[in-house]
């Protein structure tokens, strides 16, 4: 069976592309969630990977960075559906787990992906520090610790962090780094 996965990491994405692609591609079953590709730490992808898919079965992605954003998270979850005997597919470079060379080009392809990543970020830590000693730099408006608090008390009452978020008028990445700064 085919089990297509679709991510977005912003709410103010769409997820429809990606689901006409997977249902193209034939997927049984679709699972879309709108999270962070930073962490494998994703419900319904876990869920996927602890509950759906089996030997035989197929986990369908787009492109890879819908699926992991590291190496180390890439080969994870390659390792953990190769243990269900379950295999990859991405799409847009035609790549499937199932045979030696599919396998070869995925830990390539997430090691140069990573590589990209990371020189992105350099460089854009680069023009922010140019940007601060020309003084164009401020960083973002301060948020209002009220309505982290808020959130907060909403989530951990057994809200839903995007409803909870939304309730109290801040972003998701702003509660996540909230919370991991404590």
């Amino acid at each position: 069976m085919k089990y297509g996965y679709a991510r977005v990491s912003t709410t103010g994405q769409s997820l429809e592309a990606q689901v006409e692609q997977l249902k193209a591609a034939g997927c049984d079953r679709i699972k879309s969630e709108k999270a962070s590709g930073k962490t494998a730490a994703r419900t319904e992808l876990q869920g996927l990977l602890r509950h759906v898919l089996g030997q035989g079965d197929t986990l369908v992605v787009c492109k890879l960075d819908r699926l992991a954003r590291s190496t180390t998270d890439l080969l994870k979850i390659a390792e953990e559906l190769e243990e269900l005997g379950a295999g990859l597919e991405v799409l847009n470079i035609n790549l499937d787990t199932k045979t030696p060379t599919g396998k070869l080009m995925l830990t390539m392809l997430g090691a140069i992906a990573q590589f990209e990543r990371e020189l992105m970020l350099e460089r854009q830590a680069e023009g922010i520090a140019k940007a601060k000693v020309a003084g164009k730099y401020k960083g973002g408006a301060p948020v209002d610790p009220q309505k982290l608090k808020r959130a907060e008390g909403l989530v951990d009452e057994g809200w839903a962090v995007t409803e909870a978020v939304k309730a109290a008028g801040i972003s998701r990445a702003v509660f996540y780094k909230y919370r991991q700064n404590g």
